[in-house]
């Protein structure tokens, strides 16, 4: 509430301190925390740690100079240090290993739908192979054939994806919102992803329904 602090005086503990500047907030929790107060305080007669800027490739040595230095001051105990970048990589443990868990599991979860539609569209020609020939026989293109067999399949993922779509914005919005500081979300994520479920879809049933499409009629009507 202060308009022009620096300078003025506060206590603390008993104790007078003169407030020497003021900086900007920043976040030193994890961002499901909002930005809360902080005072950065000089004691040297009671200093327990420092923070150090090292150069890029001087970790090392650097180290072993602090190292040696903390044990001229302070050698009955051990010299020990971490890295900023890895305290708040720890304050994620559970979202990176949410992050890996999804990799793997949705890897699993397109290859089994890869092999399901696969395996759907190799019986539905088949089951349709008379219709086929038919078909040809009366003047329907290879074109023809293959979109009638791929739009099939195309309606249901577009079902699908319109029965996903819903309940992922729902669950994705409620996981956001246990951050107090969060992105967006954007309808082009799930434009993306139905992009990329729809290229997926047409490479696994595109091959079974040309492999229809081209095949001889003679054979097919004759097998019956």
């Amino acid at each position: 509430g202060m308009k022009d602090p620096v300078g003025k005086k506060i206590n603390l503990w008993g104790r007078d301190m003169e407030i020497a500047g003021v900086v900007r907030d920043f976040h030193f929790q994890s961002l499901h925390e909002k930005v809360k107060p902080l005072f950065i305080w000089l004691a040297p007669e009671n200093t327990r740690q420092f923070m150090v800027r090292i150069q890029t490739g001087r970790e090392k040595t650097v180290l072993g100079r602090l190292a040696i230095l903390y044990r001229q001051f302070n050698p009955a105990f051990s010299f020990e240090y971490s890295f900023l970048d890895t305290d708040y990589q720890t304050l994620y443990v559970s979202e990176n290993r949410i992050s890996v868990l999804s990799r793997y599991f949705a890897g699993m979860a397109i290859l089994i739908s890869c092999l399901g539609l696969f395996g759907l569209a190799a019986f539905t020609a088949r089951k349709r192979q008379k219709e086929i020939g038919i078909r040809k026989v009366v003047g329907a293109s290879v074109r023809n054939i293959a979109v009638l067999l791929y739009g099939e399949f195309l309606r249901l993922v577009v079902i699908a994806l319109l029965i996903a779509f819903p309940l992922a914005w729902w669950e994705m919005t409620k996981w956001l919102k246990s951050f107090a500081y969060r992105i967006p979300l954007h309808a082009g994520v799930f434009l993306i992803a139905g992009a990329f479920i729809l290229l997926i879809t047409t490479l696994t049933v595109g091959f079974q329904a040309i492999k229809a499409a081209v095949a001889n009629p003679v054979n097919s009507l004759r097998s019956e």
